[in-house]
């Protein structure tokens, strides 16, 4: 171990416990009812003092060596016990005996349910606090992290942090000074009564059951809403640019922290019956208790009547010192992987968010053009520090100008970087050299909110959620009417198969729109375009993959979409970006030719090859025409 490392852990656990502040009177409330409890469980100890003096006739100290606490019992009992027979002195006793533990185990239950409390706000606040930024940190970020490591630091290590309060140091002295309490006193045992406790066994098990038929229930339904938190991080996060393009995130934030505290609220009820086992048990306890000393003081029982002591040990064995033994020697790994939780949570927080705008930040606006001027880009943040050429860079000095109201398109092979620059225009990452304007603006230097506003998105990489049509479509303008969404599917060629399925618009479609074909999910991606109205458009490879029949059935839906808007259109079948007004050829992140498509055929360049070589598969043509126009 490092020097270095006691430091780290250190400062996790303050780092943690800063996230106890919203619940710091939860906290204090807790650790008064354990104390209380605490101080309750030595009361009923002290209390056996004069009930096995008066049960075994003694007249003198307990055992050899008296702490010299008889005469404080004796003085504070004395009120209660003045004037009463033997049966009585008894009697009062073993009540006075059994309020404390029924007193002592209340609060303990209390002290329970406060610290679930405690630590189900905790849990809950992490998963959401993570959840939120990972729709904002870096995507390069996201991408080179599993999904599944992903999805462990939002569920598993946010439940392992909680063992930071559950596992406390306060909770760790607590069973360490009853441990040594206990040893105090501690001598011999008498086997008779051991078996006798373990005869009683069963009873013990059979009043729990019920407890533990109604946990499983509940445990349960925790783990179906655990299920159901877990489908939508893997989701959301498989569709984090569609979020930040249509500006979702503040809507996922509040839907994901909806489903985490319906977690808390399962786990709460399932915690209720889970702390009961515990009182349950010492109350059983306690209840053996009186039946060990009546039974245990009992002439010819094991052979001759039982000394005081042995029962008085046996009780202070089998009682105090397994559960503090048990908890101590759980602390270390308790709390190692607490802090292993903890550390791998505050990794993920300590990522710098982009998708923060400083306040006042201006609002974006497209009236001219988009401009990119000298743009390159490497998903390191940076290329090589001589002459900016070197491999690793994605795109390399790509400039050229988008007007308002032309399509442009990019062509070229797979890795060319058209995705790229694709994904710069709405910011969904940032050039590392160079910049793009809007108007003449630099995109850094506009509201992303506002700026992505004024875009629609259809993606190859079509992302349907696990809801109803209605809203998977409405998902590009929140608050959307029924008429408006229908019209929407209308012009995307979506309506009719909408309409055929089961519930028609508040269908589910089903993990990544099972229920559904590809050109299906296509069309549902064009309508939630069309639904937004955006002036800029971006088209990403949008009819690749399709028969031909979906494929004329999602250009027909394109065509009405592209009609009046700035389009930024990748295609690999050059036959959709024919009548294009430039079109870009790239070539391993180099725009290596541009113009029109008679202009390229004609200086039979790259891309006379590239359209020589084309496939044959869809002939149509894909631009924008007047409305009422026939298809190519």
């Amino acid at each position: 171990m490092t020097g270095a490392a006691p430091s780290a852990s250190l400062g996790t656990g303050r780092r943690l416990i800063g996230w106890l502040r919203p619940y710091q009177l939860l906290l204090l409330a807790g650790l008064l009812a354990t104390t209380i409890a605490s101080v309750l469980d030595g009361v009923t100890l002290l209390l056996l003092i004069p009930l096995f003096r008066h049960l075994f006739g003694g007249t003198g100290g307990l055992m050899p060596g008296s702490t010299g606490l008889e005469p404080l019992v004796d003085q504070l009992l004395a009120p209660l016990l003045v004037g009463a027979t033997p049966a009585g002195v008894t009697l009062r006793i073993v009540a006075l005996l059994w309020g404390a533990l029924l007193v002592k185990n209340g609060l303990a239950y209390l002290a329970g349910q406060l610290s679930v409390r405690v630590q189900e706000g905790l849990v809950a606040d992490l998963r959401s606090a993570l959840f939120g930024h990972l729709l904002e940190i870096d995507l390069a970020w996201l991408e080179r992290t599993r999904g599944g490591q992903v999805i462990s630091r939002i569920m598993g290590d946010a439940d392992q942090a909680k063992l930071m309060v559950s596992a406390s140091l306060a909770s760790f002295f607590q069973n360490l000074v009853l441990i040594l309490t206990t040893l105090l006193v501690l001598g011999r045992l008498s086997p008779p009564l051991t078996l006798l406790t373990l005869a009683s066994a069963p009873l013990l098990l059979l009043g729990i059951r019920v407890l533990l038929r109604r946990l499983k229930g509940h445990a349960r339904a925790r783990a179906d809403i655990a299920g159901e938190m877990t489908s939508t991080v893997a989701e959301r996060l498989g569709a984090v640019k569609l979020i930040r393009s249509y500006g979702g995130a503040a809507r996922e934030r509040a839907r994901f922290a909806s489903q985490a505290d319906q977690y808390r609220h399962q786990v709460l009820s399932t915690q209720r019956f889970a702390t009961l086992t515990s009182p349950v048990s010492e109350l059983f306890g306690g209840l053996l208790l009186v039946v060990l000393i009546v039974v245990g003081s009992r002439p010819g029982f094991a052979g001759g009547q039982l000394s005081p002591e042995g029962l008085l040990v046996f009780i202070v064995a089998a009682l105090r010192i397994m559960a503090p033994l048990k908890a101590i020697t759980q602390f270390p790994g308790l709390m190692a992987q607490a802090r292993a939780g903890a550390e791998r949570i505050f990794e993920v927080l300590d990522l710098p968010g982009v998708e923060r705008d400083p306040a006042g930040t201006p609002a974006a606006q497209f009236k001219r053009d988009v401009e990119f001027e000298h743009v390159w880009f490497n998903y390191a943040g940076a290329g090589p520090e001589a002459g900016g050429d070197g491999p690793d860079w994605v795109l390399t000095d790509i400039s050229f100008t988008l007007p308002r109201g032309a399509v442009v398109a990019l062509v070229g092979p797979s890795g060319a970087g058209k995705t790229t620059i694709a994904e710069l225009l709405p910011r969904l990452r940032e050039p590392t050299r160079g910049a793009i304007r809007l108007d003449g603006v630099a995109l850094t230097a506009l509201d992303r909110a506002t700026l992505r506003a004024l875009m629609g998105f259809v993606s190859q990489e079509t992302v349907i959620f696990n809801t109803t049509v209605h809203d998977n479509i409405a998902y590009s303008r929140p608050g959307a009417t029924r008429s408006e969404v229908a019209a929407a599917a209308r012009a995307a060629n979506a309506h009719q198969f909408v309409s055929q399925l089961p519930l028609g618009y508040d269908t589910i479609l089903g993990e990544r729109g099972a229920r559904l074909s590809g050109g299906q999910r296509q069309r549902i991606s064009i309508a939630r375009a069309v639904l937004r109205d955006p002036p800029l458009l971006i088209l990403d490879e949008a009819t690749s993959a399709l028969d031909s029949e979906s494929e004329r059935l999602v250009q027909e839906a394109l065509l009405r979409l592209m009609r009046d808007r700035t389009v930024l259109v990748i295609a690999h079948r050059l036959t959709t970006v024919r009548h294009a007004d430039l079109i870009l050829v790239l070539e391993d992140g180099r725009i290596v030719e541009r113009g029109t498509h008679d202009a390229l055929l004609a200086v039979s360049g790259r891309y006379a090859g590239l359209w020589r070589g084309r496939d044959g598969a869809g002939s149509r043509v894909v631009r924008a025409e007047p409305a009422g126009a026939p298809l190519d």
